[in-house]
This record gives C-alpha cells, sequence and structure tokens, in this order.
C-alpha cells in the first residue's frame, strides 16, 4: 500500500509518546483542582450540614476529588467521612461551579442527595460539629456560598457560574 495511508485504529508507539506528553502539557499548563460537595437531605426533609474545626462556619459536607478517583467515589467518600452519611438515591448534579475563592482552577460539582446518617457524627481532628437541620432553622453561622447555593436549590435556580 504504498503512498496511502492505512487507518486500523491502533496508535503506534509514537503515537502514544505524542499524546501522553500532549496530556502531560496540558495538566501542567491548564491543570485543575476538581471538588465536590452536596445538599443532603434526610427522610424529614432536613439539610446535614457541618463545622470543620480549621475554617469559620457551617458548609455542607465535600471534599476533593483524587487523582483516580470518579466524582461518584469521591462525593461517597467525603459524606461517609464527614457525617457518616449513605445515599438512599442516587445523586443529581445541579451544577459545575468556577470557585475563586480557592483559587482560579478549582471546580466544585454541585449534588442533591437523599441520605441515612448509619451513625452520629462525633467531633474529631477535622469535624467539630455537625447536624441535620430543618431550611427554616439553619445556623447563623452558614457560610454566604452555603446560603447561595440552598437558594438556588429552594428556587430550582437559575445556578450561578461562581461558587
Amino acid at each position: 500500500m504504498s503512498g496511502k495511508h492505512r487507518d486500523d485504529g491502533k496508535i503506534g508507539p509514537f503515537k502514544k509518546t505524542i499524546v501522553r506528553l500532549l496530556h502531560v502539557y496540558f495538566a501542567l499548563s491548564r491543570g485543575m483542582t476538581l471538588g465536590v460537595r452536596a445538599a443532603c437531605f434526610d427522610e424529614q426533609g432536613r439539610i446535614f450540614l457541618v463545622r470543620h474545626t480549621y475554617l469559620p462556619g457551617w458548609y455542607m459536607p465535600g471534599g476533593g476529588v483524587e487523582r483516580g478517583e470518579t466524582a461518584s467515589q469521591a462525593l461517597e467518600k467525603e459524606l461517609r467521612e464527614e457525617g457518616h452519611l449513605l445515599m438512599t438515591e442516587a445523586p443529581i448534579l445541579l451544577q459545575s461551579y468556577l470557585n475563586l475563592s480557592a483559587s482560579r482552577r478549582d471546580h466544585v460539582l454541585f449534588y442533591r442527595v437523599a441520605v441515612r446518617q448509619t451513625a452520629p457524627r462525633l467531633p474529631d481532628h477535622e469535624i467539630a460539629e455537625s447536624g441535620f437541620f430543618p431550611l427554616t432553622a439553619l445556623p447563623d453561622e452558614v457560610t454566604p456560598a452555603t446560603r447561595r447555593r440552598l437558594d438556588e436549590l429552594q428556587n430550582g435556580g437559575p445556578y450561578a457560574d461562581l461558587w
């Protein structure tokens, strides 16, 4: 087959190396961080919030997506770690936000989740306090971003682009 290009769908070693180098380049030049956070509701319609030992205010549970971990795996892990929460239904992805308060490259996936708590979450080095709250009786120290997300959720949107 002289003069003709044959594409059998396979990538040769040279092309694999080039593709890998491009992936490394994009990771370094356009890298971003990704986190998950969830509005977790129990059967009574109360929302679960946490107060960290290292940050002021009350937050919805969440955290970073680690290398080699899916967003779903990260969400399940963070809910388990921060609240002993078990998802009782599939999570609903509501929005993807750019979180400029963390960095110019931080993104947060925001979910709505029905949960059941498997055991009380006792305070430790990371979580000072946690609990379920009616939406009409939130703690005074709920962070502004958490309040914005809850307002968006209660109104059915529109959802902002920035966290």
